[in-house]
């Protein structure tokens, strides 16, 4: 049994049922990306706001330390004016 060219190439609208296919995956894809999009920015503005957080929290610390250093200044100015 000797093959025929017909039987060893692929059918004429081959190309349309493979564009097809790859549109109808795309299209079942396209919920997936919308959501690991969506995740991703998510993601980034919680780290923004983690920044945030750290910002704020390290200010306040550093009044705090500022006003710790201006009392013990002023307490060593009155120890040495005694």
């Amino acid at each position: 049994m000797n093959p025929t060219l017909t039987e060893t190439t692929a059918p004429a609208n081959f190309g349309a049922i493979e564009s097809r296919q790859n549109r109808n995956l795309a299209m079942q894809l396209m919920p997936e990306a919308l959501a690991r999009a969506h995740m991703e920015q998510r993601l980034s503005e919680a780290e923004s706001e983690r920044r945030g957080h750290r910002l704020a929290a390290a200010r306040r610390m550093q009044r705090r330390a500022e006003r710790a250093s201006l009392r013990a200044r002023r307490a060593l100015a009155m120890a040495v004016m005694q």
